[in-house]
């Protein structure tokens, strides 16, 4: 899931503090550029998780239903509203290096020549899947 969230930041005296409406999150940066990523990394955890429950993810708000005056920090420093986008798909990628054991049926011929070319099975269906999928390898 891609999507673009609005988010409060409001910089401190020592740090950016960050405030998702949408989500009920709050987190912090030591700069604006820590700030916003923390703000993805936040975003994106708290929507594959809510996926992996199967439980709804919040659309995002309006920006200009969004009053900065009601944030959480907005005491604490000048406040801003900005958006920060997320990709959950690729974020799962990164995260996720567990993996599973799937078995596969092959005609019997196939996996003969497969075993005797030397091929790894489990490479070629990954990249196969990977390919139809139009996915990327998690670097």
């Amino acid at each position: 899931m891609r999507s673009v969230y609005p988010v409060y930041f409001t910089k401190s005296k020592n740090c950016v503090l960050v405030e998702v409406p949408d989500l009920e999150i709050l987190t912090e940066g030591k700069d604006m550029s820590d700030a916003i990523e923390m703000a993805r990394d936040a975003i994106e955890l708290n929507c594959v998780s809510r996926e992996d429950a199967k439980e709804e993810i919040p659309e995002p708000s309006d920006i200009s239903v969004l009053d900065i005056s009601k944030a959480t920090f907005a005491g604490e420093g000048a406040t801003v509203i900005s958006f920060v986008d997320i990709d959950s798909g690729e974020y799962r990628r990164k995260i996720d290096t567990k993996t599973v054991r799937r078995n596969v049926a092959l005609p019997s011929w196939l996996n003969y020549e497969a075993e005797h070319a030397g091929i790894n099975v489990s490479r070629v269906l990954q990249e196969a899947l990977m390919k139809v999928l139009n996915v990327e390898h998690r670097r």
